[in-house]
């Protein structure tokens, strides 16, 4: 079997849309500590902001299948929010509660730092390599 992408944010635009064909609020709970959240930090409350995300209250609003962005107000003030698929907690109607949850995900791991790996000048431990510049293995029992 093959892998497939997620289809995590094929759902959320999906009830995005179930939810405003049906003249609701489409509100999004975001994890606001995962890597590439862009929001307003004023509202973050246990860690997680929730977003009216209907479209009267953004304008540009973009859901690609990596991220969710959009311009909105916050107290007057002009803002790009930028949320990452996988900050995504659930995405519901405001007036009635239906809508999907999410698992919150590990956010993914932060790339090596320049220098490191195969393509730099330092093994996985951070030390110089030796030799021809390919990587040394070991057989572990």
């Amino acid at each position: 079997m093959t892998d497939m992408t997620s289809n995590k944010p094929y759902l959320i635009r999906a009830i995005h849309e179930w939810i405003c064909d049906n003249n609701l609020t489409t509100h999004l709970a975001v994890d606001a500590n995962h890597p590439g959240v862009e929001i307003p930090r004023d509202f973050v409350q246990d860690g997680q902001i929730v977003l009216n995300i209907a479209p009267r209250a953004v304008q540009h609003f973009v859901a690609d299948n990596n991220e969710i962005r959009f311009s909105a107000r916050f107290h007057g003030q002009p803002m790009t929010v930028r949320v990452p698929v996988g900050a995504v907690l659930a995405v519901f109607a405001r007036e009635n509660g239906q809508g999907m949850a999410f698992p919150a995900e590990e956010p993914p791991p932060e790339p090596p730092p320049e220098g490191s790996g195969p393509d730099g000048d330092a093994g996985n431990d951070g030390s110089p390599r030796k030799g021809n510049g390919r990587p040394d293995l070991k057989v572990v029992r």
